[in-house]
């Protein structure tokens, strides 16, 4: 009895533990209820109607839901996501399209304070002090500012809507207010100078609408100043380093020599603070350059090995293609088997991309690896031929070995294929190898 209560607590507690309260970043205007719902395990419609109730209390529903909005957190983005590259990792998606809705209300606004206007200044029904419409003068004018300032502020930055839907939005209510002003100019001679007081107030909302801009703006030439000086932070602090400590791993490095373990652990931090120093705040592209780079940071930890990759061109090839996994299988071999100095090239571009890798080991010929042997001939050579790419193995001309792996990822004309290195190993078996990788190379 004991045994089972110890068994099942953990599990009593973990289903009654409830999600963090955090609003989902695809939303319908803030999240703010679908956050909640999810954080008290109630269906999104209780909790809408639970705000819309409170707001009958004294506006409690209205206080509570702005509150929740200014102090509760998004939910943290995943790594993948595309918008996150394009606009930020604060970025949200929101569904109802709040901009429009608020400028309708505008036009609506806009279109009774008119019909009132034309029916009491028309017929000489006007209030000395306060006409009957300029309730609606301020209803319209409200809207619109919220509607130009939401679509500056907020929907500027959403990755669905963007500046064309800002700019469509500020030019609707710009025509809603201009509307507005000419309505309440038309009664002057009724009001006086009321009338002109009351007709300031569309100016000063078209006014407020454009400054939204300058807020937009402010904003952007803060971020882009914090920006700047963490740049220079930057750079001060890399040339300092580069002075001192990388100045030290490098002489660490040649004069230990690349098989030594205090070699190998001076390159792998050196590599580590030239990415942190250099790369910046900026995520990695997962390319088949980087991915290779990893995998050699990696190798050099595990084995007496310096690998340097080079990379010429922007090759299409992402790091989940054949191309790299080939590559890493070769370059593991070789520093398994070669030890020393390994040399990765990367060469490519949008139509075909091509990788040496070189070892300056013993050397071998691929005849003579027993036929159990399936690390090159499935790995590489069979994984590129499954893939429509090549690959040959051959002995370097100065010792060693070398590994050239060829895909071409577009068509080219034949004109071009025919002089193209690698032409002639587009298919690679196992006894032709050799003869592939002269052609290739010749």
């Amino acid at each position: 009895m004991p045994s089972n209560a110890t068994v099942t607590a953990p599990a009593v507690h973990a289903a009654f533990e409830r999600p963090a309260l955090r609003r989902p970043r695809d939303c319908v205007v803030s999240g703010v209820s679908a956050g909640l719902a999810r954080h008290l395990g109630w269906p999104v419609w209780l909790v809408r109607t639970a705000f819309l109730a409170l707001t009958l209390v004294s506006g409690a529903g209205v206080l509570l839901y702005a509150w929740l909005w200014l102090f509760m957190p998004w939910d943290d983005v995943a790594t993948g996501d595309p918008a996150v590259k394009a606009y930020g990792p604060q970025v949200p998606t929101r569904r109802a399209p709040v901009a429009w809705i608020l400028t309708a209300g505008s036009i609506v606004a806009t279109l009774a304070t008119v019909a009132a206007i034309a029916v009491f200044a028309g017929n000489g029904v006007v209030g000395a002090s306060l006409p009957g419409w300029i309730g609606g003068v301020f209803v319209a004018t409200a809207l619109a500012v919220a509607a130009g300032s939401w679509a500056t502020l907020v929907d500027r930055r959403d990755p669905t809507r963007g500046p064309r839907h800002e700019n469509a939005v500020r030019a609707a209510v710009t025509v809603v207010l201009i509307v507005l002003l000419l309505a309440q100019l038309s009664t002057l001679q009724q009001v006086g100078v009321a009338g002109f007081v009351y007709a300031l107030m569309p100016l000063v909302g078209i006014v407020l609408v454009y400054s939204s801009m300058l807020v937009d703006k402010w904003r952007e030439l803060s971020g882009e100043r914090v920006r700047r000086i963490r740049e220079e932070q930057r750079a001060e602090m890399a040339a300092h380093l580069h002075d001192s400590v990388l100045q030290t791993l490098a002489l660490i490095q040649n004069r230990a020599g690349a098989s030594s373990e205090v070699a190998r652990l001076a390159r792998a931090q050196e590599r580590e603070l030239r990415a942190w120093l250099y790369d910046g705040d900026a995520p990695a592209d997962s390319d088949l350059a980087t991915d290779l780079r990893d995998y050699a940071a990696a190798l050099e930890l595990d084995y007496p090995v310096r690998i340097d990759v080079v990379s010429a061109g922007l090759p299409a090839e992402r790091a989940s293609g054949e191309v790299a996994a080939a590559s890493r299988e070769a370059m593991l071999n070789a520093a398994r088997h070669a030890g020393g100095d390994v040399s990765v090239y990367i060469e490519g571009n949008e139509n075909a991309v091509d990788v040496y890798v070189r070892d300056r080991g013993p050397g071998f010929d691929l005849d003579d690896v027993p036929a159990d042997r399936l690390g090159i001939r499935q790995s590489i050579l069979g994984r590129m031929r499954r893939a429509g790419g090549s690959a040959t193995v051959r002995r370097g001309v100065s010792g060693g070995t070398e590994v050239h792996l060829r895909f071409v990822t577009a068509p080219v004309p034949f004109a071009a294929a025919a002089g193209a290195p690698g032409a002639a190993t587009a298919r690679v078996s196992t006894a032709d190898s050799e003869a592939g990788a002269e052609e290739a190379h010749g």
